[in-house]
C-alpha cells in the first residue's frame, strides 16, 4: 500500500494532506464554536418550559409590586428571582432550594408545569389578590383540566388511568419514535400535574 501510495503524483500527495489537515481544523473550529457559543435553540431546549415559567413569575411579581432581582446569586446559588426586601429566593433546582434552606434567606421551589399565579401560595407572607383582567381570564384554560385533556383522560380519571394514558401517548409522541420534542415536553408536564390530581 505504501508503494501504491509512493507511485502517486507528489501534487496530488499535498493536495490530499492539505484536504485533510483543512477538514480536521474546520471540525476542531466547529466543535469550540459550538461549546464557545451554543444555540438558542439548544438552551431552549435544555430549559424546557423554564422560559413561559418565568415570564409568568415575572408578571405576577410585578402585577402584585414584589421588588425582586432575576438570575441572581444567594448563598452562592443561582436563583431565577430574589425577592430582596423579604429576603426570598425562588428556584427552579431543587439542589439550590436545599442548599439556601440551610442559609437565613426562605428559598421557593417552583415546578417547571406551575403556573405563574400560583406562586402566591407558596411565598411565605401574605399577598394581594391579582387580578390579571376578565379578558385573559375568559381565555385561561385550567392547567388540570387541560393537563387531562392532553393526555385524553377525564378530569375524574384514577392515578391507575392517568399511568396508562401517559404510557400510551409518550410512545407516540416520544423523539425516540419520531414524534415531536415540544409535544413530547407538553405530555411529561400534562403528566406531572395529573398524577397530583387524579382521583
Amino acid at each position: 500500500m505504501v508503494d501504491g501510495l509512493l507511485s502517486l503524483p507528489e501534487w496530488l500527495l499535498v493536495g490530499i494532506g492539505l484536504g485533510v489537515a483543512s477538514s480536521l481544523l474546520a471540525a476542531c473550529l466547529f466543535v469550540v464554536a459550538d461549546r464557545l457559543y451554543p444555540a438558542r435553540q439548544a438552551q431552549r431546549r435544555r430549559h424546557g418550559g423554564e422560559g413561559r415559567r418565568r415570564t409568568e413569575l415575572r408578571e405576577y411579581l410585578e402585577a402584585i409590586d414584589e421588588p425582586f432581582a432575576e438570575d441572581h446569586f444567594v448563598e452562592g446559588q443561582h436563583v431565577a428571582f430574589y425577592l430582596p426586601e423579604r429576603d426570598v429566593a425562588i428556584t427552579f433546582d431543587a439542589r439550590a432550594y436545599y442548599r439556601i434552606e440551610r442559609s437565613p434567606t426562605v428559598p421557593v421551589l417552583v415546578e417547571h408545569e406551575m403556573p405563574g399565579v400560583q406562586l402566591g401560595q407558596r411565598l411565605p407572607f401574605d399577598v394581594p389578590d391579582v387580578d390579571f383582567g376578565p379578558d385573559e381570564d375568559e381565555d385561561r384554560v385550567d392547567p388540570t383540566l387541560a393537563a387531562f385533556a392532553e393526555l385524553g383522560v377525564p378530569a375524574s380519571a384514577s392515578l391507575d388511568e392517568v399511568k396508562a394514558a401517559y404510557r400510551r401517548k409518550v410512545k407516540e409522541v416520544h423523539p425516540d419514535q419520531g414524534g415531536d420534542e415540544d409535544e413530547f415536553k407538553r405530555v411529561r408536564e400534562a403528566y406531572t400535574t395529573a398524577k397530583r390530581y387524579a382521583g
